[in-house]
């Protein structure tokens, strides 16, 4: 396949491109498994722009109200929106390997196994009685020697979430709240009978055409474990991927460009630090057909598109009707 092939193959499978775009919230992530969440406004943008006429309201609707989707620590160890029936069994293949990976840093915070348990136990009593925001969570958690300053508390409610214990719940006003995962996420349904082949053959689906050190790369798992499952999947067929332009304003840190190892077919290498300039971020970024072609920030809530060349004709009328839908999203989201 080429390359300009195997682009506008992945922005198809992840909803991209290509025209595709799914009917709610649930099903873009369902579709791509996990949609990155750090930033809450990048999430939202991450689903509305998979979406067909996605409100914001749906979207809260959808964590909130339906609980279809939740925002908890699952790839890598970071923050990522996954479909509410998948979360059990995400976070038990998921959550053991972060916190292995991440003693040593609560060990230099002062949190070792005895004081994480206090913790665990302390965080699973307060919240039975509702949802309650990091602030408030800290400030239980001081009770038991765990100082407000610094890391320390975002390590112990970190960690309580990757036990499967707590999950983000619904927002007030503009902050996040935990709640008992028990309580907010659907009884446990179907586990799958390989948890790591099922993360590959659905990976498979949402971000090829791919690899396993793609794979490896996107989920956090050793090379060798995502080797050994990538050779029970089988490749999806090759999608009838229409002609372009289909053009899409991608937030911060989209699952788009955070999906491979490697990330030259879709940024052109020349224009690659104006997509990541470095000390960790990764730039809101102008698609068109899988290819980026410009970075976007908001100001006064409307999309300011910085094109890395003069764009051609039927490329900036499909730009001026995204960056629209952009705006009347962000307007309506607040």
């Amino acid at each position: 396949m080429s390359d300009e092939t195997v682009r506008r193959a992945r922005a198809y499978a992840q909803a991209v491109g290509g025209g595709v775009r799914e009917p709610t919230p649930y099903a873009v992530v369902r579709r791509v498994v996990a949609v990155q969440a750090q930033d809450r406004t990048a999430a939202d943008l991450g689903i509305r722009v998979r979406g067909a006429r996605v409100t914001a309201a749906a979207v809260r609707a959808a964590y909130e109200r339906e609980r279809s989707i939740v925002r908890s620590w699952y790839l890598r160890g970071t923050l990522h929106t996954v479909p509410a029936e998948d979360a059990h069994w995400l976070g038990a293949l998921l959550g053991p390997r972060t916190i292995a990976a991440s003693a040593g840093r609560c060990a230099q915070l002062g949190l070792d196994a005895d004081l994480l348990a206090r913790a665990d136990h302390l965080i699973t009593r307060v919240l039975a009685n509702g949802p309650l925001t990091r602030a408030e969570l800290t400030g239980h958690l001081a009770g038991i020697g765990i100082g407000p300053d610094g890391q320390a508390p975002f390590h112990a409610i970190r960690h309580a979430a990757l036990r499967g214990l707590v999950c983000h719940g619904p927002f007030r006003a503009d902050d996040a709240t935990y709640v008992l995962a028990g309580d907010w996420l659907p009884t446990p349904g179907r586990v799958p009978e390989d948890p790591v082949v099922e993360l590959a053959v659905r990976y498979r689906h949402g971000y090829g055409p791919a690899g396993p050190a793609d794979f490896a790369a996107w989920s956090g798992l050793p090379a060798g474990i995502a080797r050994a499952a990538w050779r029970q999947t089988t490749a999806p067929p090759d999608p009838d991927v229409p002609d372009g332009p289909d053009v899409r304003l991608l937030p911060a840190y989209d699952g788009y460009l955070l999906g491979y190892r490697d990330r030259t077919l879709s940024v052109p290498e020349p224009y690659r630090r104006r997509v990541w300039p470095g000390g960790g971020q990764l730039r809101p970024t102008v698609l068109a057909d899988g290819l980026a072609v410009g970075t976007w920030s908001r100001q006064a809530g409307t999309p300011v598109v910085e094109p890395f060349a003069p764009l051609p004709a039927d490329v900036s009328a499909a730009l001026a009707a995204e960056r629209d839908a952009v705006a009347t999203y962000l307007t309506a989201a607040g």
